[in-house]
């Protein structure tokens, strides 16, 4: 027997594509405009979405028949946040540079739209198991934007990934900078972030038309 049926596979599938929260909702814009200047910080803040998102539909599932309907917000609050905290005091730990990079965008985790709408959406109507997939895969769908955004900001930004030099040194003029390329400053500013989820937006759109609206 399967490990995931199609359904359940579905869960994680759809959300990197045609159901991008970022691309396709429009949801979590914020932090993919503003962290996603370098590498590290994109794929960090996935990660820490990936658990808070993860852990927290499984836990909201445990408890949606024992939730007062009146105030499941709150508790859906307290869960979330109780799961920011844990991140926040794991990266002050082992990295604390990158935690004062990300600084508040770490704690806007507790009001990503992304979180609380699975939350509400699907956790409280299905069991562990599958509100689990349907986290993990929506906070995929949602890393792989900011990955691909930081990559495309930091490299055309800083001629860095990871902060590692891969186009050459920009003082010395070697490498790439050999030839009068110079760095796009515009890149690292988070206008940019929009420009390139515009651009990702529309080819989505261009390989699945199914996806654009109609007036």
């Amino acid at each position: 027997m399967a490990l995931l049926s199609k359904k359940d596979t579905n869960l994680i599938t759809d959300p990197l594509a045609d159901n991008n929260p970022i691309t396709i909702q429009v949801l979590g814009i914020c932090s993919a405009l503003a962290i996603t200047a370098e590498l590290k910080a994109s794929l960090v803040m996935a990660i820490s979405v990936m658990f808070v998102l993860g852990a927290g539909n499984v836990v909201i599932s445990l408890m949606r028949n024992i939730i007062p309907s009146k105030i499941r917000i709150i508790v859906q609050l307290i869960v979330v946040a109780t799961l920011v905290i844990i991140v926040d005091q794991v990266l002050k730990a082992y990295a604390y540079e990158l935690s004062k990079t990300l600084a508040v965008f770490v704690g806007l985790i507790i009001t990503n739209c992304i979180i609380m709408g699975r939350f509400e959406a699907f956790a409280l109507a299905n069991g562990p198991w599958r509100s689990f997939l349907d986290g993990i895969g929506n906070s995929l769908g949602y890393g792989v934007i900011l990955i691909i955004v930081g990559f495309f900001r930091e490299l055309l930004g800083s001629g860095t990934l990871f902060g590692y030099p891969v186009l050459g040194d920009p003082i010395m003029k070697t490498g790439l900078y050999a030839t009068g390329y110079e760095n796009n400053g515009f890149m690292i500013i988070p206008p940019a972030a929009l420009i390139v989820v515009g651009i990702i937006i529309w080819v989505q759109r261009s390989r699945n038309p199914a996806l654009v609206e109609e007036n």
